[in-house]
Order: structure tokens, then C-alpha cells, then sequence
């Protein structure tokens, strides 16, 4: 059966009411009163470049006064959405309602939605064909011209759906895909995300006509058909095929190529904690870096505004410093091609001392929201052993009740609001708890030509003591081994130099 968004049995008012709050993305993505900002944000100049190329709605070359002419419009498109459950329909609706936001962010306007109950998809059209002829009687009724398909359509279903509703079908994966593209600035996100797209592309490529007809073969000596081309050749689509399979092993050497780069960048870091932040997309990561660290980088009231990770400075209250990843975010069902595609950038997550874990404590389901980035993490090798604090963001706009709920979760929790600076003290604090803390300790004599020395024993240890000599600093502290070994090297000649 059909849910009330499209069932004349129920009065319009309800279904109306219905359909308003589906649509209305309140508490997922895209809310009223657009991307709110402060000045940990900085001049937010990227924010300003996407917004300066979105397509606009409303302008048109139609002549009024002419008829039958072909004219073109510069609009959005225009998009209908589809969503099928089996179980709960409040979580199919606030499914379908993060299906919109992500629609918005790729640049579209949402016009309708329709959820079905049903035990299982149809084999031939996902929702089967009474409910597809529905599908193309709302579509031709509202003017839309794509229909978005809240799952991964099989090929064959993909194609016998378009036959029925005779407008663009794209499923969930592929609308994902498109935000990436759209998104990507840096050479490796880029390659990351045309390997996930030509992965989903593969099995997906569909030829007719000329595009069946084959090649000559290999044993052609003339010019044209005939004698010596009866070989059997390559049809278009496997040629095709062939070079999208090229196309894909050259960017995974490309990516490959990558990882000595990002490995000197850790080395670099070697020494400093690293906190990893992750969750799941819009619930405020990259605020939450601006807020600790100033970084800058980018934030906008939209799904997946981030794929490059920034990695930036601070320090605990205690005066140690350590560095902050930002990551890319994660969703329901997200694709199994992405995951594979940026795993060099979710590596950064195995490398963490800690993970600061995310939630939007606003949103109307925020467990599953944890659950979701959980099984992401658990394709990651190395992970899921890194300790987590759980970051209850938003936490000014959050229901008590869930943060009651949330609070009693087995993880240490700590109510933050990136917008206001509300409780980020408190997650400084607990990031020190949480830390590892260096454990090599030292008790040497260095000279005053190696205060760089105890600067990084200050920076990256606990300094226990420190005294000024007549011969050098008296220093004893706590720090990593790599550090330890250099200072006492330094310790040895320095007491060389003086025997």
C-alpha cells in the first residue's frame, strides 16, 4: 500500500500535513535561516564561490507570444521523490526527509514524495507497476523531470522504471555521487571520487543500435566489411567497459602514488596527539575544528560540504599540544564504492590517539545516526580500537529528553554547541583526560644552545621541572621516545664537551 502521501482515502488536510513535514528537512539538513556562522569561522570566501555558481530558479527563454517553438530553460531541476519501507514509518519518513536535503545540496527543487510499505522491492520496477503508472501520473501532474529513488536501483530496475514514468531515474548512490563531484577541490578527492563513480558506472552501461553493432575483427585486410572482417570484434559497450576499466586501474595507481605524501605529512606530525573528528554529515565537524583550532575552513547548512580532510593545531588546557583531522561525512546506506575510494583519507581515523565522535543532539533520530557512522568505521582497518568521545553538538537547540538518552550511553559524552562555544572548555578538558600522555622520562643536563629542545619537551611532554644552571638547563619531564632519545643525545655530547 501506498502511505498517506499519496492516499485519497485520508482527508487532504492530513495528507498535506504529512507531506508538509516530510519535505520540510526540519532537524536534518537543510533548515530554515541558512548556514549560521561566528568568527572562529573565519571569512568563509569557499562558502561564497559555491553559492555564486548554483543555477537559478525561474528564468526562462520562452516566448509567450510565439507558439510551437523550442526554447530552453535555465532552471533547477526539478525532481520527485520515491521511498519504500517494510517497518517503522517514522523512520521512513525522516529517510525520505535527508533524501530532500541531499536533492537540495546536489541542486535541486524537491516538489513531491511518495513512501510505499512493502515487504520487498519488486524485482522488475523497485515499487511495481500500478505504483510506477502512480509515479508518472504525479510526475507529468507537478512538472518534474527526474525521479530520486531513496535505495540502489539495480540496472534492470533502474531501466524498466524510466520505461514507466518516461522521465531521468536515479537511485540514492548516484545522487551521493553527484554531491562529490560537485564538491571535490583537491587532486586526490577528485580521483577518489571518479574511481567511485566509474565503479557505479561499470555494471550500469546500456547501449541500443548502432551502439550493439560490432567492430571489425582482427583479421581485417581491407578497408570496409567483407573478407577478413567476419572476426568477432568488440561491440561499443565492451569497448566501453574496456576503457573504463583502464580509466580505473591508472586512478587507483594515481591514489596509490598518493599515500608516500600523506605518509611524510604524519611523520611531520610524529610526536603530537592526533584527534580524529568524525560523524555523521551536517552534524557540525567542521564548526566544531573552527571552534577549537580557528582553522576556517569551510561550513555550510548542507550535506557533505567537506571531503578534503584539514588537519590543524591546538592545545589543552594543560598546555599540550595536539593536531585535529576533519573528515569526510558519513550517511545512511553510504556507498560501498566511496568507502572503498576514500579510504586513504579515513585512514586518518586509524591513525588517531582519540576520536571525537560527532551527533547532531537536534536531530530526530541521532542513535541511528551514530549506528550509521559506526558501520562505516568498521571497514576501516584499526578503527574501531581508537577510544571515542561521544560530542552531543547543537546542544542549544536539542530536546532534553534526548540529551537525558544520550548522556546515559556507555561512551564519555560531553553537550557542546559549535555556534554558541557552549561546553567546548568542557570537551578541551576531556580531550586531555583522554589523550595518552608521554611516559619516557628524562632527567638531564642540556646546553643553552638547545633550548629548542626543551620548547619541544614543553609542547609535546610534561615538563616536571625545570632549573637554569651554570652549565645548561636541569630538566626533568615526560615525553614520547623519539623525543626522549634526541634529548638525551643532545644530554651526552653536552656532558662530553664538559668532562
Amino acid at each position: 500500500m501506498t502511505e498517506p502521501l499519496l492516499n485519497d482515502e485520508n482527508p487532504p488536510s492530513r495528507a498535506d500535513a504529512v507531506l508538509d513535514r516530510v519535505l520540510s528537512r526540519a532537524g536534518t539538513a537543510v533548515a530554515e535561516g541558512g548556514t549560521k556562522t561566528t568568527s572562529y569561522d573565519g571569512d568563509q570566501l569557499e562558502r561564497e564561490e559555491r553559492a555564486a555558481l548554483r543555477r537559478v530558479s525561474g528564468l526562462s527563454t520562452e516566448l509567450e507570444d510565439v507558439s510551437e517553438v523550442e526554447y530552453r530553460q535555465l532552471r533547477l531541476e526539478k525532481v520527485v521523490l520515491v521511498g519504500q519501507y517494510a517497518g517503522n514509518a517514522q523512520d521512513a519518513e525522516i529517510s525520505l526527509r535527508e533524501l530532500a536535503a541531499l536533492a537540495e545540496t546536489a541542486g535541486s527543487e524537491v516538489l513531491d514524495g511518495v513512501l510505499q510499505r512493502r515487504p520487498h522491492p519488486d524485482p522488475a520496477t523497485y515499487i511495481g507497476s500500478g505504483k510506477a503508472k502512480e509515479v508518472k501520473d504525479i510526475v507529468a501532474a507537478v512538472g518534474a523531470d527526474t525521479v530520486v529513488v531513496n535505495d540502489d536501483l539495480a540496472p534492470s530496475q533502474r531501466r524498466a522504471l524510466e520505461d514507466v514514468v518516461k522521465v531521468k531515474v536515479i537511485d540514492r548512490t548516484a545522487l551521493i555521487l553527484d554531491i562529490f563531484a560537485q564538491h571535490a577541490k583537491s587532486k586526490e578527492g577528485k580521483a577518489q571520487v571518479e574511481l567511485a563513480q566509474l565503479e557505479y558506472l561499470l555494471p550500469r552501461l546500456r547501449g541500443w543500435g548502432e551502439s550493439m553493432s560490432r567492430q571489425a575483427g582482427g583479421q581485417v585486410g581491407g578497408a570496409a566489411a567483407g573478407m577478413g572482417s567476419r572476426g568477432p570484434g568488440e561491440t561499443k559497450i565492451e569497448l566501453d567497459r574496456r576503457r573504463i576499466r583502464n580509466r580505473m586501474a591508472q586512478l587507483r595507481r594515481e591514489i596509490k602514488g598518493m599515500a608516500p605524501a600523506r605518509a611524510v605529512r604524519r611523520q611531520r606530525r610524529l610526536g603530537l596527539p592526533n584527534v580524529a573528528i568524525v560523524g555523521y554529515t551536517n552534524a557540525g565537524k567542521s564548526s566544531l575544528l573552527n571552534r577549537i583550532t580557528g582553522a576556517g575552513v569551510l561550513v555550510e547548512n548542507a550535506l557533505f560540504a567537506t571531503l578534503d580532510p584539514t588537519v590543524r593545531r591546538s592545545q589543552t588546557p594543560d598546555g599540550r599540544e595536539f593536531t585535529v583531522s576533519d573528515t569526510v561525512g558519513f550517511v545512511r546506506d553510504l556507498p560501498h564504492q566511496l568507502v572503498a575510494a576514500f579510504a586513504s583519507t579515513l585512514e586518518e581515523v586509524a591513525h588517531a590517539d582519540l576520536v571525537l565522535h560527532v551527533v547532531d543532539a537536534s536531530h530526530p533520530d541521532p542513535e541511528g545516526q551514530i549506528r550509521a557512522v559506526r558501520e562505516v568505521l568498521a571497514d576501516v582497518p584499526g578503527a574501531s580500537d581508537v577510544p571515542e568521545v561521544l560530542v552531543l553538538n547543537k546542544c542549544d537547540v536539542a530536546q532534553h529528553d534526548v540529551l537525558l538518552r544520550l548522556r546515559a550511553r556507555p561512551e564519555p559524552t560531553v553537550e557542546v554547541s559549535a555556534l554558541t562555544g557552549e561546553g567546548i572548555d568542557d570537551l578541551l578538558t576531556l580531550v586531555a583526560e583522554q589523550l595518552p600522555r608521554p611516559h619516557t622520562r628524562v632527567d638531564v643536563l642540556l646546553p643553552y644552545t638547545r633550548g629548542d629542545l626543551v620548547a619541544e619537551a614543553h609542547a609535546k611532554g610534561e615538563v616536571i621541572s625545570e632549573q637554569h644552571g651554570a652549565d645548561g638547563y636541569e630538566l626533568i619531564a615526560l615525553v614520547n621516545e623519539s623525543l626522549a632519545a634526541r634529548i638525551t643525545d643532545a644530554a651526552d655530547k653536552h656532558a662530553a664537551t664538559r668532562g
